[in-house]
């Protein structure tokens, strides 16, 4: 059965909300020195080093993307996880590894 868009919205919403209250719990407990911008279907994360991590949800293709300094990737909702389509890669370790690597911050959920 096909996602519909509000599902996919709430889905990606979901993960766009973990990502945010780590963050907000190691600038509170690490304190850690990343900027939250979210607005509409883009979540941006700025370090230090003014680096950006900018995460996006694509409504046509049902996908959240992902731009790092390392790479872009794409990541489609199969059998209940979020995984990158080139390496079948689960989306929050992913992300999680990406913020460590890119602002050097470790975030847990």
């Amino acid at each position: 059965m096909a996602m519909t868009d509000t599902q996919f919205h709430q889905l990606a919403d979901e993960m766009f909300q973990a990502i945010e209250n780590a963050i907000e719990t190691a600038i509170d407990e690490q304190d850690a020195d990343v900027d939250i911008d979210a607005s509409g279907n883009v979540l941006q994360l700025e370090f230090q080093d003014t680096s950006k991590i900018v995460i996006n949800k694509q409504e046509p293709l049902h996908q959240i993307w992902i731009a790092t300094r390392f790479g872009g990737y794409h990541f489609s909702y199969v059998d209940g996880q979020w995984l990158d389509e080139r390496n079948g890669g689960e989306f929050m370790p992913f992300v999680l590894e990406s913020i460590y690597r890119q602002g050097g911050i470790r975030l847990s959920l």
